[in-house]
């Protein structure tokens, strides 16, 4: 009983210590958003010494930050909305209607996701500007999709293959055609995947800095990462402005997070549990 109690203590102060590792940094940002530049520099670690939203006043009216912000939604939710349709779409017809070409396709989702997109970064380049997207949202919204669908088809792949097809089998019966039995039976069991894709997507998405840096010239259509770049002076840096603008871009994160929190981990948990 007291090995079984010392395990249990060191398993909880590792989990203790790990848990400071990763929330600290958050906090510190948090905190920090409120200090003065100088207070940045003199206390670093201690807390403000008073809480005002002077930092996230000027960020969100001076820096533009709202447009920022408004950009970042909009190529965000557009990215992850399409590469949810069609790779549920794709990944259900791969896993259900086995054909001739079946496994050759799905091979090349699966090359999609060993050959990184940065490396064709300059043929890109060309074709969006031979098409007139350079310079707009919709280059952005292209070329994530096309970076997100890989591994969202080989993910809904896996989790498709694991309903049983009696439900489909029960759905035609009542008259359901394909596309009802994909959007009315299947698609509402796919939860767990579905959390994990527009988690995964949507972080890598609103994070990103390599592709509105190359693709986007105009301030006004700038998305956050590249925003926050105008805080960054020749010889000074409103460190205080930059950790408000970080706070208020991480906000939406945990949210969403938080909301799908309970699918992403059974998801994550699906293939163990099986």
């Amino acid at each position: 009983m007291r090995t079984r109690w010392y395990f249990q203590t060191i398993k909880y102060l590792l989990l203790a210590l790990f848990t400071f590792i990763f929330v600290y940094p958050i906090f510190l940002m948090f905190s920090s958003s409120f200090k003065t530049n100088i207070e940045i520099f003199t206390t670093p670690l201690s807390l403000p010494k008073s809480f005002s939203f002077e930092n996230f006043i000027e960020v969100w009216d001076v820096v533009n930050f709202s447009n920022y912000i408004w950009n970042s939604i909009i190529v965000s939710s557009a990215s992850v909305f399409i590469v949810l349709f069609v790779s549920s779409l794709a990944g259900f017809y791969l896993a259900r209607y086995p054909f001739k070409w079946n496994t050759a396709i799905l091979l090349f989702f699966m090359i999609g996701l060993m050959l990184p997109m940065k490396l064709a970064v300059i043929p890109l380049y060309m074709m969006m500007m031979k098409l007139g997207l350079l310079d707009t949202l919709f280059s952005l919204i292209f070329i994530y999709v096309a970076g997100g669908i890989p591994f969202a088809v080989f993910l809904f792949y896996g989790f498709f293959r694991t309903v049983p097809k009696a439900l489909e089998d029960s759905a035609r019966l009542d008259g359901c055609n394909e596309f009802q039995i994909y959007y009315k039976i299947v698609l509402p069991l796919m939860k767990p995947a579905i959390s994990i894709v527009g988690i995964v997507n949507l972080i890598n998405v609103w994070n990103d800095f390599f592709y509105p840096l190359i693709f986007i010239r105009t301030d006004s259509l700038s998305t956050i990462p590249l925003g926050m770049l105008t805080l960054f002076g020749e010889y000074d840096t409103e460190w205080n402005l930059l950790f408000a603008g970080l706070s208020l871009s991480a906000l939406p994160m945990i949210v969403a997070f938080l909301f799908a929190s309970r699918q992403f981990m059974e998801g994550l948990t699906e293939g163990a549990v099986k």
